[in-house]
């Protein structure tokens, strides 16, 4: 059973608007969500066999901070540029490239490609918040994924209580 983990960014910082969008950091506020997240999924004992984040530095901390709390080995997270403001077809194409060894994989990415992509997947939840996780499962083959070969897994989001 593959197990596919889409996570938003945490969120980012403003406050320096002669950075690049490419280069924003995370804010306070995503320094500490992104570990919180982490651990939720800590708990529910996902051990993913590949991170792949955005380039953008929001996203790759994120990635980052999330991987620190699973434990998961450095080489665990692969940078991918194509991730950067990906449409939802960009995504399933990066799930149709991976192998068959990898069982559970986390994207970490951007809005509005997120969004779409949790739609097209059947989730009703109208909008991924930062650090917010929407996650399903497949039976399917990497090479032959399709978005109506999945089941809703779970949705979680940083003021989640539940």
């Amino acid at each position: 059973m593959k197990k596919i983990i889409l996570i938003r960014h945490a969120k980012s910082a403003w406050d320096q608007p002669s950075l690049a969008d490419h280069d924003r950091p995370l804010a306070e506020r995503g320094l500490l969500a992104a570990p919180k997240m982490g651990k939720r999924l800590s708990k529910m004992g996902i051990n993913p066999d590949r991170i792949i984040s955005s380039t953008a530095e929001r996203a790759k901390s994120t990635a980052q901070l999330i991987a620190k709390e699973l434990k998961s080995p450095k080489n665990t997270i692969w940078l991918e540029r194509d991730l950067y403001h990906a449409s939802a077809q960009t995504m399933i194409s990066i799930l149709k490239s991976l192998p068959e060894s990898i069982q559970t994989v986390i994207l970490v990415g951007h809005n509005p490609g997120m969004n779409d992509f949790v739609d097209r997947l059947g989730g009703k939840i109208g909008n991924l918040p930062t650090a917010g996780i929407f996650a399903v499962k497949s039976s399917a083959q990497w090479k032959d994924f399709d978005l109506k070969q999945v089941d809703f897994w779970f949705f979680d989001f940083p003021k989640n209580r539940n």
